[in-house]
């Protein structure tokens, strides 16, 4: 539980944060509107969103967008997701890494059969 002196120094603190860093605090709206663009699945907003974000602090990743909208734009319209592949992916590749020098193809097979 936080004290209500606490909650009141991180009010302020937060306030400091707001004052002394506006353009972190427009980048940090810009992904919570990305965020709750693709939680929403609207591509409507997608044009707009990177007008804004090429001129902050988030026009690297707004760059990155551009680059590869026509996937950006599927993966905010369409129903399916490759996700399950990734994460099965990320699985494998993150157990081989634990088992590396240790054992063969065998030992790999076992342990992943047993982590299913």
């Amino acid at each position: 539980m936080t004290s209500e002196r606490e909650q009141t120094a991180s009010a302020r603190m937060v306030a400091t944060i707001k004052h002394a860093l506006p353009d972190l605090v427009a980048a940090r709206d810009l992904l919570d509107r990305f965020h709750h663009m693709i939680q929403r699945r609207n591509p409507a907003d997608l044009a707009g969103w990177i007008a804004e974000a090429t001129a902050s602090l988030l026009a690297a990743f707004a760059n990155g967008i551009v680059n590869d909208r026509a996937a950006v734009q599927a993966a905010l319209k369409e129903p399916w997701s490759n996700g399950q592949t990734e994460g099965q992916n990320t699985k494998l590749k993150l157990i081989k890494r634990q088992m590396y020098g240790r054992a063969k193809l065998d030992l790999l097979r076992a342990r992943l059969l047993g982590a299913s």
